[in-house]
């Protein structure tokens, strides 16, 4: 089994801890599963906390920039941060725009169970 959420989210200035895949009911893993995210801001201005259930994957990390509103990130220009994740554990990015801009953020997060 295997679920993948695409999402592009804008930010207003300054605006912090946002989730754009709150809405998502696949953020919640139902099994053992591979994990991959990739994202990518139109600014230098986002930075990325990446957590799974209680566990940190990724301390605030400047997210890459350089991308296009509305242009889903691919693993071609877009380096994937990957994780084993655990039954029950919910997949949480929280982004924070951090430079005073409204940049937008693409993201694809996708997971695929395993044994």
């Amino acid at each position: 089994m295997q679920n993948t959420f695409i999402a592009s989210q804008v930010f207003t200035a300054n605006q912090k801890g946002v989730n754009p895949i709150s809405t998502w009911a696949g953020r919640f893993l139902p099994g053992k599963a591979m994990v991959r995210l990739l994202a990518r801001s139109t600014t230098a201005g986002n930075q990325l906390t990446l957590n799974s259930g209680t566990r940190s994957i990724q301390p605030k990390s400047p997210v890459q920039s350089g991308g296009t509103a509305g242009v889903t990130p691919s693993e071609l220009n877009t380096t994937p941060i990957e994780w084993i994740g655990f039954p029950g554990e919910e997949i949480m990015p929280l982004f924070d725009e951090v430079l005073g801009g409204t940049p937008t953020v693409d993201l694809v997060i996708m997971w695929t169970l395993i044994r």
